[in-house]
């Protein structure tokens, strides 16, 4: 029998991040650690740093941040949870490398709660929430005419930042976690493209919004997902010769090892 994925789906987390909810609760300088992991690593990954299919070992990701071994071990089990690694029984961790049916799947399920998302939105928008919106897409705008990584990155946010002007933290969470996993396939699968493409549609969007058309909106949302799933649809040769220690040079900053605990506290 073949080996399958020890977990592949997607689960609802409360989880540290810009713009996003987190979960009041006591910290530590080993919790603070963790989720600089956690978040350093998730940024690498949807910037196309870390590729689909990358191996991910312990020791060495330990080793580039200045970490142990379990909290490593931690990260990696909450960005199984976001769908981005996959744990393979007696192989280890790597990123996740979702197929062309499970690509199409995620798409599919993006529809209806973005489509929620901008029916919500539609007629409520804030103006000081139209303009967080308006800067968002000025700054898609400078990649006018390219393409990469951090192109994906800015159009997903766009989407995030919609789910997040709606107040309602379940939906954001659930569309952040869809949205993180889709900019996987693109880095897998997305065909070349100009970015403009994608930050004009989420220019009309927001228009739509501002202007309380709803229908609009969700037409143009509905729409713009199509597009952005036929461009998700030709496999791209991965990148040779880059280690991981060398990726993830660029993502761990500087930190203080933590504190020895005392005698003490080692037999509490």
């Amino acid at each position: 029998m073949a080996d399958q994925p020890a977990h592949t789906g997607l689960i609802w987390r409360e989880r540290p991040g810009r713009g996003r909810p987190t979960a009041e609760r006591p910290t530590s300088p080993a919790a603070d650690r963790a989720d600089a992991v956690y978040a350093d690593l998730r940024r690498a990954i949807i910037e196309q740093s870390l590729m689909p299919g990358d191996k991910l070992p312990e020791d060495t990701i330990g080793e580039s941040f200045g970490v142990s071994r379990t909290l490593v071990r931690g990260a990696l089990t909450r960005l199984v949870a976001d769908g981005l690694v996959e744990q393979w029984k007696n192989r280890g961790s790597f990123v996740a490398s979702p197929s062309l049916v499970e690509a199409q799947q995620v798409f599919d399920v993006r529809r209806q709660p973005e489509g929620l998302v901008v029916e919500r939105l539609a007629g409520a928008l804030a103006r000081e929430h139209a303009n967080r919106l308006h800067g968002h897409v000025a700054a898609e705008k400078r990649f006018h005419g390219k393409e990469g990584p951090e192109a994906i990155r800015l159009a997903g946010e766009f989407h995030v930042l919609l789910a997040e002007l709606t107040g309602n933290t379940l939906l954001a969470r659930y569309v952040s976690e869809v949205v993180s996993r889709s900019s996987l396939i693109l880095a897998l699968y997305s065909r070349p493209h100009p970015s403009e493409c994608g930050a004009s549609e989420h220019a009309e969007i927001i228009e739509a919004l501002i202007a309380g058309n709803a229908a609009r909106a969700r037409y143009l949302m509905d729409h713009h997902l199509g597009a952005v799933q036929e461009r998700a649809l030709l496999p791209k040769p991965g990148a040779a010769g880059r280690s991981l220690k060398d990726v993830l040079v660029r993502y761990a900053e500087p930190r203080e090892p933590l504190p020895m605990a005392s005698p003490t506290q080692r037999r509490a």
